[in-house]
């Protein structure tokens, strides 16, 4: 048996448009289950997400889904989500994905310890650490 951890993002309305975001930049297809499928919520709540999962073709496991009615919600203060790898190009490209729209926190350039790494916020108020490794050709 095998254990996983996953990153699950909760949202308030958001989370088809969130995993779809996120699908662009990361690939993969996305399983999505509303609370209508199972009979859950009210008419309001039937098409938003109870639970969807993006399983990317590098491995990646993200879910997301919609907080119900009259559940408080603050996006992103407590979670930050990192990539991290040694293909340069390819957390390049999600860099530039997650960031578009978003708000930069830290510059996606050389660090410190010889790995190219940014911080950003993505469009959905997410947090996201990349880190390419040295291998990766990081100038």
């Amino acid at each position: 048996m095998t254990t996983t951890l996953n990153p699950y993002l909760a949202f308030d309305g958001r989370a088809r448009e969130a995993i779809e975001f996120y699908r662009r930049i990361l690939g993969g297809d996305p399983e999505l289950s509303t609370y209508g499928d199972y009979g859950m919520g009210d008419a309001d709540e039937a098409d938003k997400i109870m639970h969807a999962q993006l399983t990317t073709p590098a491995g990646l496991v993200l879910m997301v889904s919609d907080t119900p009615s009259g559940t408080p919600l603050t996006v992103g203060d407590s979670i930050s989500i990192s990539l991290s790898g040694d293909d340069l190009d390819e957390l390049t490209g999600y860099w530039t994905g997650l960031s578009e729209g978003g708000t930069e926190i830290e510059p996606f350039v050389a660090a410190p310890w010889g790995d190219t790494f940014g911080i950003c916020r993505d469009r959905f108020g997410v947090t996201w650490m990349v880190n390419a490794t040295e291998k990766g050709g990081a100038d």
